[in-house]
């Protein structure tokens, strides 16, 4: 009977971990849903001298897309960013743990969706933020409360949701 010890152990633990890969990593709820958006004080990707904070943005809609230059994600949902930019969608970029040279180049690359771009070297306010990946974009409202968080790069669904409650929260036009 000794012996079929570790088994009672293994298989309990075995289909918890199960379960866990049936679960949908964006689906995670974050708990700034709701609540005023993080401070932060950064400065500009583009080596200005004001800096960047939620309060640049007070009393209009926005989005806050964290990103890196080093990010596969990050470029697939970059098209879609471009096009929400045009339909009127105010979006701060927060470049997260990058090389400013890297990223000013990768935006000369592939275009610049954002209307500043601030520059998280160390990371300290994507971690205020909740982010523990890129990409990761955040709906914040004309209060500065956070409406909406999005794990993972952007589809066509959830561009077209978030333009729909940016459009709701008067931050956008179709």
């Amino acid at each position: 009977m000794k012996r079929f010890l570790p088994f009672l152990f293994f298989i309990p633990l075995a289909l918890l971990m199960l379960a866990g890969l049936q679960l949908n990593p964006r689906l995670v709820p974050s708990p700034l849903v709701g609540k005023t958006a993080p401070a932060f004080s950064l400065p500009e990707l583009n080596g200005a001298a004001e800096s960047i904070s939620p309060q640049t943005m007070a009393g209009r809609a926005w989005l806050l897309n964290v990103w890196a230059s080093w990010c596969v994600g990050c470029r697939a949902e970059h098209a879609l960013l471009a096009e929400m930019q045009e339909r009127g969608a105010a979006i701060v970029g927060l470049n997260y743990k990058d090389e400013p040279d890297a990223a000013r180049a990768w935006l000369a690359e592939f275009g610049d969706p954002y209307v500043y771009s601030a520059a998280d070297s160390e990371g300290a306010a994507a971690l205020d933020w909740g982010v523990y990946g890129v990409p990761e974009t955040f709906v914040i409202d004309g209060g500065g409360v956070v409406r909406r968080k999005h794990v993972g790069p952007l589809d066509e669904t959830a561009a077209r949701e978030i333009m729909l409650l940016l459009e709701n929260l008067g931050g956008g036009n179709s």
